[in-house]
């Protein structure tokens, strides 16, 4: 206990006051001497002591916890780059965007072949070692933790879908349906985008079967929007002067294989290539690596990426998520429905047309391109019964 007054008094100034005297009459102490009424503080100094005894001691604790802090963010900064990392690699979007960095990576090592193959290979070679090593290991925990979550957002996406497509009259039972008995298919609920009842020779009766038939469709249907696109851009091209070396689709393979140093630019942009100067052996190891990736992801399915860190929330046709939907189109549901629909009549248009493709090229042994300026120059002659 102190004793604080103005004056100070204490029993060593106070002959009159004894430390009995003090014990004995705490709450108020007169002073004989000084005629100073002296008022007892109690101030405990032990909580003071033991608390500047804990900051003493914690300091060395706080500066560690700081630096397990700053660690811990050092390690969650390193995982969300390497997440972002994975995204962006698996995104097609990357290939496009990529592609041009790769070419001048390319041009700058002169196009040597190893230097090529190694390029095209580097996407599907990072993913695999990111899986692989202990900073995989981490993004796979960390999108684990994340899971339930992101699972729970997708499932709410995915009911707004189905409420969409229970709403749309491109599904259900009540749907838009080829006329008579070319739309009575009993077995096609109208479950997929396109299911118009179209199948007369009841090639999808079992379930698993017609899963497998709906995919083949979808991919190829992307595959033939893009070659139908693919197949009359350098013919155009050429027709306007651009030298693409072999602007003809089905012309292209025989004339590389022909001359080896035959080269090919995309769009006839001289040193706009990748594997254009190599031979066939280079470009279709090139194509390999670069396609291979992806269809081992899906042939693994939906979660083919989470080793890296990354999720899918859709389904195997759709998958969205960063990589796929870079955009959130899907989250509309009433509008991912309508492109669904759209996106399997274009498909089914352009498989018609590469058909198209594939039979005018027999026949006439040009270019859809060039068949169609002939056919404009002298539609009379130049028509299907001039080789009939």
């Amino acid at each position: 206990m102190l004793l604080r007054s103005t004056p100070l008094a204490s029993p060593s100034h106070c002959p009159h006051v004894t430390p009995k005297s003090v014990s004995s009459r705490p709450r108020a102490l007169t002073c004989s001497i000084y005629k100073k009424k002296v008022t007892p503080v109690a101030l405990d100094l032990s909580p003071a002591t033991d608390s500047a005894k804990s900051k003493a001691d914690s300091s060395p604790s706080t500066s560690s916890s700081d630096a397990s802090t700053s660690s811990h963010s050092s390690e969650s900064n390193l995982t969300s780059a390497a997440t972002l990392l994975a995204e962006v690699v698996a995104s097609p979007l990357f290939y496009a965007v990529a592609g041009a960095v790769a070419i001048k990576l390319v041009a700058s090592t002169g196009e040597q072949s190893a230097s090529v193959f190694i390029f095209a290979a580097t996407p599907i070679v990072a993913l695999t070692l990111l899986s692989k090593s202990d900073l995989g290991k981490k993004v796979q925990a960390s999108l684990n933790e994340r899971l339930p979550e992101l699972e729970a957002e997708a499932a709410v996406l995915k009911t707004k879908q189905a409420g969409a497509r229970s709403n749309s009259t491109w599904y259900g039972p009540n749907r838009n349906r080829l006329p008579g008995p070319l739309g009575a298919a009993p077995h096609l609920k109208g479950e997929v985008a396109g299911d118009f009842g179209f199948d007369p020779l009841g090639l999808g009766t079992e379930a698993e079967t017609f899963a497998r038939y709906n995919e083949a469709e979808v991919l190829h249907g992307r595959w033939a929007m893009l070659a139908a696109v693919g197949a009359l851009i350098p013919e155009v091209l050429s027709v306007n002067g651009v030298d693409l070396g072999e602007p003809v689709w089905w012309k292209v393979g025989a004339a590389k294989l022909s001359d080896e140093n035959l080269t090919l630019n995309w769009g006839g942009i001289e040193g706009f290539r990748i594997a254009g100067k190599q031979g066939i052996p280079i470009i279709a190891a090139c194509q390999l690596v670069l396609m291979g990736g992806p269809e081992y992801a899906r042939y693994v399915g939906i979660k083919s990426l989470e080793p890296v860190g990354v999720f899918l929330p859709g389904e195997p046709l759709y998958p969205g998520g960063p990589p796929f939907d870079p955009l959130g189109l899907s989250e509309n549901a009433p509008e991912f429905v309508e492109q669904g629909v759209k996106e399997a009549k274009n498909g089914r248009l352009a498989m018609v047309a590469m058909l198209g493709y594939f039979v005018q090229g027999a026949v006439t042994q040009e270019g859809p391109v060039r068949n169609l300026l002939d056919f404009i120059e002298d539609p009379t002659h130049n028509n299907i019964t001039k080789y009939l």
